[in-house]
């Protein structure tokens, strides 16, 4: 993959796209879980991305207000992450070799792997207090049963009427009390 290029290439062209359109998207995710894309995306059974021109459509604005909001959140956790684990604040590398960019890819999972963990534990551990003694709890969860490969138009179809459900869901808690947008 180039050094730049934008992110719905780089999603397309890599092996978590394949998987997430394959028989092992339930490893991945667990039963009504999905990723939230902007409108530059397309949606799919397990991407659901925002409306590309909402027209004036009230629906499709909160819509897109609304998953803005959210991904604006996942932003500030990107940024949480970071502060916890400092080694990835300044991560400004050329990455000339793939192998450079697994080890990249390998360390920043780890980072969050191990903030999930903290968080879950209700640990406000950073980087800088050391090295932390760790109890092991198992945690065992049951798969969703694989899906069966589609071909594009019925994925692209699929996809279509996730988004609906999930716009459906996201302005049906839309309204307040006073009857405004509940995400404003």
């Amino acid at each position: 993959m180039p050094r730049s290029c934008h992110d719905v290439t780089s999603l397309r062209q890599s092996s978590l796209c394949k998987r997430m359109h394959s028989q092992q998207q339930h490893l991945l995710f667990d039963r009504g879980q999905y990723l939230l894309g902007d409108s530059g995306y397309t949606s799919g059974e397990r991407l659901v991305a925002a409306f590309q021109n909402a027209g004036g459509d009230k629906d499709k604005t909160d819509f897109n207000t609304c998953t803005a909001h959210v991904r604006i959140a996942n932003e500030h956790c990107i940024g949480i992450v970071k502060s916890r684990w400092h080694s990835l604040k300044e991560v400004r590398t050329q990455l000339k070799k793939r192998a450079e960019n697994q080890y990249l890819v390998r360390w920043m999972r780890c980072c969050i792997l191990l903030h999930n963990f903290l968080n879950r534990r209700k640990d406000d551990w950073t980087e800088a207090d050391g090295p932390i003694e760790l109890e092991v709890e198992s945690e065992v969860q049951t798969p969703a049963p694989p899906t069966p490969p589609l071909d594009e138009r019925a994925m692209i179809a699929r996809g279509r009427r996730r988004r609906l459900e999930v716009q459906s869901e996201c302005l049906a808690y839309r309204c307040n009390v006073n009857g405004t947008l509940a995400f404003q």
